[in-house]
């Protein structure tokens, strides 16, 4: 197994999510698997799309996480465009994912974008 990073706050959170997708020039969604201390267990670079889009199914995100048996998740994708404003299918994928995790008894702790100024957090925005 990979040596994972120390993410020990959300400045490191956000330093390593920056640093990862910041300057990609596609879309990506990506995932951070955590246990029920909330140290991470690994992260996963989940889909990969478009300039301006990509497609996340839900059932897989689900599948990681009973596979690495995560208490909890941390959702992350990128803006290429740099603007770090959630759309409207950013804030419905959030809830779709929360609802499905549930069912299986994982929390989403924050859903991140990233883009080439800095990060947002969902959390931080009161949208989770």
């Amino acid at each position: 197994m990979t040596q994972q990073p120390i993410l020990n706050g959300p400045s490191s959170v956000r330093q390593f999510l920056h640093l990862k997708f910041g300057s990609l020039e596609h879309e990506v969604f990506a995932v951070l698997f955590l246990d029920a201390a909330v140290r991470l267990i690994a992260w996963e670079e989940m889909f990969r799309g478009t300039l301006t889009q990509t497609s996340v199914y839900p059932r897989e995100v689900v599948k990681r996480c009973l596979w690495h048996n995560a208490a909890s998740v941390i959702l992350v994708h990128n803006h290429p465009s740099g603007n770090l404003e959630p759309s409207r299918a950013d804030e419905n994928l959030t809830q779709t994912l929360k609802s499905s995790l549930s069912l299986v008894d994982v929390n989403v702790m924050d859903h991140i974008i990233v883009g080439r100024g800095g990060t947002l957090s969902f959390a931080e925005r009161g949208l989770i």
